[in-house]
């Protein structure tokens, strides 16, 4: 960090303490070449990240889109929007989390479809036959074949 007075670029922290809100870092520094103090902010760098669509085009990642997804699975079905929230920030938690970039959409939907599957089944297969895009109700009888399967091990 280079001293605003000389443009040193060696410093000591003196103190570090959170912002009101949390989210940054104050720290008071001390120039060991001129004495002079000054204050500086850490904030955490958010690296966007890139959904691969389908059609191969690209857009940033947008949580509410994720979110809308799943309200409209879980339309009419007793599932909390603070469950729907924490769905949303695990799944974005594993993209941040992830040395990948860019991710595709299939395994955003992919991540979708797990967490549903452990919170509400019918809102599980409305997102699934979306996101699969059943072409005939065999495919549709299938992913309810697997879901009553799993249930019966």
């Amino acid at each position: 960090m280079k001293c605003p007075y000389c443009g040193y670029s060696e410093s000591r922290v003196i103190d570090s303490r959170p912002t009101d809100e949390g989210e940054r870092i104050r720290r008071r520094r001390e120039c060991l070449k001129c004495g002079k103090r000054f204050t500086t902010y850490e904030v955490i760098e958010n690296v966007p990240i890139v959904v691969i669509k389908k059609d191969k085009s690209r857009e940033t990642f947008d949580r509410s889109k994720l979110l809308n997804g799943l309200l409209r699975a879980c339309e009419k079905r007793p599932v909390s929007m603070d469950t729907l929230e924490r769905i949303v920030d695990e799944i974005e938690n594993l993209l941040q989390n992830s040395l990948d970039r860019e991710v595709s959409s299939q395994r955003i939907g992919t991540y979708a479809m797990e967490k549903l599957k452990n919170v509400d089944e019918v809102a599980y297969v409305r997102f699934a036959s979306v996101y699969r895009q059943f072409k005939d109700i065999n495919s549709f009888m299938e992913e309810l074949s697997k879901i009553i399967n799993s249930k019966k091990e």
